[in-house]
């Protein structure tokens, strides 16, 4: 344990005992007057703690300084209540108790607002007397503030629920003697190293193993998590604190260092070790301190003050915050290594030992040059990859081949041979030929290129690759750092080529198996971000990386510049599906002469659908699917002819045609009043079953005299509600139902806006939860319909509403979203498309809308996105004469306007930056 320097600045236990003693003999005592005197004592310990961390910034000593000062109190307590409260002249030997402290606090580390956790030994059943003292002690305890997680057991019931139980085993295994009678606590030591120890270390690593996968499953499964959780996330303490359980357990030590004398770590591992657990202390006491509760989740809104007081400034190209989390991303990979080295080690040292034989001893089997043990691929000496630097590549080659793992000796051999990888190495063509199969690898290519990561080995030999390991991406929106991300987007092209996805990806998946240019898809799979955090637009710089990468590879002219070309434009169908009307001839034009050729659309879509979907869990849905389906499609007609030169009065005859056959129930006069609603423009713009629906609701509507008529569907397959409001058209609607939608906490994704040659409007939105699921609970689906009635007759005032919500909540007060506001008058023949990017808050979309009618714009459809803290809303608009907008000073109007309205609200939020505004 670190040894703790000036104790009595913490807190002088004698001091405080004289002066408790003092007080009780001045008549009765009174927990009030032991409460008064331990609280003070606790603040000031505490502060003096506080106050050489913020000085010295040491996790390691504040928890051991906080444990001194939480054993010194609870002695006092226990000497106060057995001298002053409940004395015992002449205890019997059931009357002996001793304070325990287990878990972390047995360990001697105590987080500042941890819970404290005891055990009240005894040595058979509790006695009235020891009732007495565990319960006034407990009390004592709770005056403080403190949660107590405690136990009262003797040392038989202690035994046999350790045996049962893994949580109190490995509590117990922490025990450390606090106070009371220490002959007790050695005697269940004793026989829990008898009973529970020996002989069962192999079932205990086993056990402790699967909880800690558990674990980690339940809380994301990857290290790499852009607001990881420090105590039990993966990567963190508790992944540390596994590795000392075990060796407690296994080689009955109380410190990692001694693991070096055991020849299990080297000097080297053993301070990796100090130095990743310090760092994450740190961080967690920082957390602790920040918010003042047991906060373990290094949240963004947390991450840049802690940035700060841990030292890391802005630099040139790079803030202070992205530094600090791409250097806990790299702790957290050495947590990972010292994990995997240690538990494997463990394992084959004590094959031949009957302390953790797992499986039976297995010989040594040759396998291209290397060595196979215990089912892992080794290698046959220290000087592999000194004698020839291509078994850096060739041994995760071979593994992957053969569908082993890498052992851990040969990871400890490559992390001390790391400066072998150079320039020389990267030109090798053997090295670079079996870099590309493990890339492009039938098999399992994701594991194999985490293995090559997690070693050091890919950043080395692909620098350009290791520019972003643990690279953070400072955004709502990712989940995952960039080679976290990068290496899941590979993972997933390869379940698409096995089918596995044909379920959520069927399209891909039916795509797949038709593209010629593989390797390319691949490799523009690797480089699609790998220019990222350079400061510049990382689809030109990651172009020009993939030219150099691809005939490095051996990838031949024309692969590399599908490769460089995918890189460079890996945004543009997402961009186009999400942010452009598809239903606009001219924007599937824009995006075909951009593509130019099927090949190039198929793997721009497969690339699209793999990007999206590493992202994270629930940022792909069946919403984007639709999306870029239809782009695809039309895109694919029209490279096909499909949908060449066809007239648009002989398409709107035809989507008449079909509407009329799904309206049998509708009698001819209805039909034809039903057509004559309808201009041509909105034959084009939905499929015969919506204009069927169209035209029930408009039959039911002008029946029952309504003025205004909402339907809602719910469309699981597409992960989205459809909102179908039919009234009469007036300027301000879409402001007015969209604040409607806002109040109701539905977030719109796209919405069309129509006016019926009969004067009506018939406006449709698409709208999601803020999950990013379907709107689709019961009592706020049936609550929508006369919500929006309310506010388009008044009743209900969106602005009103929305004003009681805070302007930016929870984490996205923590991001600086420059407002930007973009009009393109060539992405559409018909209309001007104005595209607004803000950080998102709540009413934003009614805000921009209404600012909009204000400037008079009529809205005629709408494409809504969010990715994470920024908002991309996107509007088809035209004036009130229904012409595009081209005159300079109405469009000068329109931005400003625009720009306005994106900068209100808590002007601190926005202080940083003025509105870029922008023309195409």
């Amino acid at each position: 344990m670190t040894a703790i320097l000036h104790q009595r600045a913490i807190i002088d236990r004698r001091d405080l005992q004289a002066k408790l003693d003092a007080a009780a003999a001045k008549g009765v005592p009174t927990r009030e007057t032991l409460s008064a005197a331990l609280k003070a004592a606790l603040a000031a310990g505490r502060q003096e703690i506080r106050y050489r961390f913020d000085d010295k910034g040491s996790g390691t000593q504040a928890v051991h300084e906080l444990s001194f000062l939480m054993d010194q109190l609870i002695r006092l307590a226990y000497d106060f209540t057995l001298q002053h409260v409940y004395p015992l002249a002449n205890p019997t030997a059931g009357e002996r108790m001793s304070i325990v402290a287990v878990g972390g606090y047995g360990r001697g580390e105590l987080a500042p607002y941890s819970d404290i956790d005891l055990l009240f030994l005894l040595p058979y059943k509790a006695t009235p007397h020891t009732e007495q003292v565990v319960e006034y002690l407990l009390y004592a305890l709770w005056d403080l503030g403190l949660k107590v997680g405690q136990s009262t057991r003797s040392i038989k019931e202690t035994i046999a629920q350790a045996k049962s139980d893994l949580t109190i085993r490995t509590a117990i295994l922490e025990a450390r003697y606090l106070w009371g009678d220490r002959e007790l606590f050695d005697e269940m030591k004793a026989a829990f190293d008898s009973d529970i120890v020996k002989g069962n270390a192999a079932q205990y690593v086993d056990e402790k193993l699967k909880e800690r996968d558990e674990r980690h499953r339940r809380l994301g499964d990857s290290r790499y998590l852009v607001e990881p959780n420090v105590k039990e996330g993966k990567g963190g303490l508790r992944d540390l604190h596994t590795l000392f359980w075990i060796a407690k357990f296994a080689y009955r030590v109380d410190d990692m260092s001694k693991l070096v004398e055991l020849d299990v770590f080297s000097a080297d591992e053993a301070t990796r070790f100090a130095h990743a657990q310090n760092f994450l202390w740190t961080v967690r006491c920082h957390l602790h301190f920040l918010t003042e509760r047991a906060e373990d989740r290094l949240t963004f809104d947390l991450q840049s003050e802690i940035a700060r007081r841990m030292g890391y400034t802005d630099h040139a190209g790079s803030r202070g915050v992205e530094r600090f989390m791409k250097h806990y991303f790299l702790i957290a990979k050495d947590v990972g290594d010292l994990t995997r080295i240690f538990c494997a080690l463990l394992e084959h040292e004590h094959k031949a030992k009957p302390l953790l034989s797992w499986r039976p001893w297995s010989r040594e089997q040759k396998l291209d040059g290397f060595v196979v043990v215990d089912d892992r691929l080794d290698v046959p000496d220290d000087n592999a990859f000194r004698d020839d630097p291509v078994n850096f590549v060739r041994l995760f080659h071979v593994a992957e081949e053969h569908g082993l793992d890498v052992h851990p000796r040969a990871l400890r051999v490559i992390t001390q041979s790391l400066k072998l990888i150079d320039a020389e190495l990267r030109a090798d063509p053997e090295a670079n030929r079996l870099f590309l199969e493990i890339l492009t690898s039938r098999k399992t290519p994701e594991i194999a290129l985490r293995r090559l990561n997690e070693a050091g080995v890919f950043g080395r030999f692909v620098p350009d690759f290791g520019r972003v390991v643990a690279q953070m991406q400072y955004d709502m929106y990712h989940i995952y750092t960039v080679d976290e991300h990068t290496i899941f987007a590979i993972g997933i092209l390869s379940q698409i080529e096995k089918g596995t996805l044909k379920a959520e990806l069927p399209l891909a998946t039916s795509i797949a198996p038709s593209i010629f240019s593989r390797r390319a898809l691949y490799l523009a799979t690797l480089c699609h971000d790998i220019a990222k955090g350079r400061g510049g637009d990382h689809s030109v710089l990651g172009e020009e990386v993939a030219q150099k990468l691809g005939p490095r590879l051996g990838l031949t002219g024309e692969e590399t510049e599908t490769v460089a070309w995918l890189v460079r434009w890996h945004l543009l169908m997402s961009a186009t599906a999400f942010k452009r009307d598809i239903d606009d001839p001219q924007t599937i034009k824009d995006f075909v002469d951009r593509v130019q050729s099927p090949e190039r659309l198929k793997l721009l879509l497969v690339l699209t659908v793999v990007d999206i979907r590493a992202v994270g869990p629930n940022v792909w849905n069946g919403w984007k699917a639709t999306l870029l389906r239809e782009l695809y499609q039309r895109a694919f007609d029209l490279m096909s002819g499909g949908l060449v030169e066809e007239a648009q009065s002989q398409r709107a005859a035809e989507a008449q045609e079909a509407v009329k056959a799904l309206l049998r129930d509708f009698s001819p006069a209805e039909v034809d009043s039903f057509v004559a609603k309808g201009y041509p423009f909105y034959w084009l713009s939905f499929d015969p079953e919506a204009m069927a629906r169209h035209a029930r609701l408009i039959r039911d509507a002008e029946r029952s005299g309504r003025p205004v008529t909402v339907e809602t569907r719910v469309d699981a397959g597409r992960a989205v509600t459809e909102i179908t409001v039919y009234t009469a058209d007036h300027a301000g609607l879409f402001s007015r139902i969209a604040g409607a939608l806002a109040v109701a906490g539905a977030n719109i994704v796209d919405a069309k806006i129509l006016t019926m040659q009969n004067g009506m409007a018939l406006d449709t939105f698409w709208v999601q939860a803020p999950s990013g699921g379907a709107f689709d609970e019961a009592p706020k689906l049936a609550r929508l319909g006369p919500l929006i009635e309310d506010v388009l007759n008044g009743t209900v005032k969106p602005h009103i509403e929305l004003a009681k919500k805070p302007a930016f909540p929870g984490r996205t007060r923590e991001f600086a979203v420059p407002p930007r506001v973009i009009v393109n008058n060539t992405a559409s023949r018909t209309h001007t498309v104005i595209e607004v990017n803000g950080r998102d808050r709540p009413g934003l979309l009614f805000e921009v809308t209404r600012a909009l009618t204000g400037l008079n714009l009529q809205i005629a459809s709408a494409k809504i996105s969010t990715y994470g803290e920024k908002v991309v809303d996107v509007f088809y608009v035209k004036d009130l004469f229904g012409h595009k907008i081209e005159q300079e000073n109405r469009l000068k109007d329109i931005r400003e306007g625009l720009a306005a309205t994106l900068n209100d609200g808590d002007a601190q939020e926005r202080a940083a930056s003025s509105p870029t505004v922008a023309a195409e």
